[in-house]
């Protein structure tokens, strides 16, 4: 199980904001795309998801040239995108939210318990860590192939975002997650390697296991 970018280039206008970036995300586990603003990481997650198109290169899904698949179809068949905007409505409750994904959504409480007493508030009334969790919960739910997360721990406390990594690098799922610096609470579980690609000015300039950009930072 395996997502990747080949060579991709994309265009806004007349800037490109990816250099023929090539990079895998291998799975089930966790890739970290990690980059400042305008580096490219949010480009690279959503040229994955079909949000935005190439202008040149491929996405290849388990083998499987899927460039040219839209967004919807992409998603279709599993693969689950969780914007850093924009990811939950704000006239829905929270409990119409989890009800769209499955009506069973109990699992998710238990993941997330701050959840339960807000169920009869619009998502729109809520702060910028529990819209989060909130959307991160739909992910949780859906049983994903493919899991792609901007910035998973936006707005949240270090022991919801450590949580929050945990959820994720648990998924038996191709896990992406974009993020400006390497989560403090990033722990690797047994049997699983954390990868990271790190982009600068739309080129990947590293990638490497987890361990080894926190050796580089040291």
């Amino acid at each position: 199980m395996n997502i990747s970018l080949r060579h991709a280039r994309v265009r806004y206008g007349p800037l490109e904001a990816l250099h023929g970036v090539t990079l895998v995300a291998p799975g089930p586990g966790l890739t970290v795309l990690l980059g400042r603003n305008g580096s490219g990481r949010t480009t690279a997650l959503r040229a994955l998801a079909g949000t935005v198109p190439l202008s040149d290169g491929a996405v290849v899904w388990d083998g499987v040239d899927v460039t040219r698949l839209p967004a919807f179809e992409r998603a279709r068949r599993g693969l689950c995108l969780v914007p850093e905007r924009g990811a939950v409505f704000g006239s829905l409750t929270v409990r119409e939210h989890l009800e769209l994904t499955t009506p069973d959504f109990a699992p998710v409480l238990g993941a997330y318990p701050q959840l339960e007493p807000l169920l009869p508030r619009r998502a729109g009334t809520l702060s910028g860590g529990e819209q989060r969790m909130l959307a991160l919960s739909r992910a949780l739910l859906a049983h994903a192939r493919v899991v792609l997360v901007d910035e998973p721990a936006q707005g949240m406390s270090p022991a919801v975002a450590a949580r929050t990594y945990e959820l994720l690098g648990g998924l038996d799922a191709c896990v992406v997650v974009a993020e400006q610096r390497l989560p403090p609470g990033l722990r690797e579980r047994a049997g699983r390697t954390t990868y990271v690609h790190e982009l600068r000015r739309g080129a990947v300039a590293f990638s490497g296991e987890a361990a080894e950009v926190r050796r580089r930072q040291t």
